[in-house]
């Protein structure tokens, strides 16, 4: 899909994109959140096409098999293989660690449901690949994809994740009574 084309969708549909993806930092991990439903998936596809943001995403390998495999790569889909001995978190930041330029989208919540707390993993693999956390906003309230500023972690879980859940707390998801 073109940027234009991207751009007006977006626009058609009262949707805009505020604030930096940093197009200058090649390694990232991009977390989005509240993730409530499917339609954020479509909708990311829009705002990565009309920023020209070489955005990824992960999936476990049997999403990757036809026929899905031919939907998943062309969006952008990388599958994680499981190698032996080796958690889901070293898997990924070995994925970082062999690239030169990589972003990937993660939901830190790890599922579409209303949660309390964000899954670990996001902050780990940051953290393990040394590469900084860019949060982005998914409201459906203001329609808006906004972009925080770039957020390097310390080794210290405990305390930052909590302050990563802030960022997103009282944000509305697609459903009226979904919000982090």
């Amino acid at each position: 899909m073109t940027q234009a084309l991207a751009k007006v969708i977006l626009k058609l549909l009262g949707w805009k994109v505020v604030g930096d993806y940093r197009n200058d930092v090649k390694k990232k991990l991009l977390i989005g959140a509240p993730h409530t439903s499917n339609w954020d998936f479509p909708l990311g596809i829009l705002v990565r096409a009309a920023i020209q943001a070489p955005v990824k995403y992960i999936g476990k390998p049997s999403l990757f098999k036809p026929p899905m495999s031919w939907i998943m790569y062309p969006l952008g889909g990388i599958p994680v293989m499981q190698k032996k001995g080796q958690s889901f978190v070293q898997n990924v930041v070995d994925m970082y660690d062999d690239m030169d330029e990589l972003t990937i989208l993660i939901a830190p919540e790890g599922q579409r449901k209303r949660i309390e707390k964000f899954k670990t993993g996001f902050y780990y693999i940051a953290d393990g690949a040394k590469i900084p956390i860019l949060p982005m906003v998914l409201d459906f309230g203001k329609k808006e994809f906004r972009f925080l500023d770039l957020v390097y972690t310390n080794d210290n879980a405990g305390k930052e994740i909590p302050q990563f859940e802030a960022l997103f707390r009282g944000v509305k998801g697609y459903r009226k009574t979904d919000s982090f």
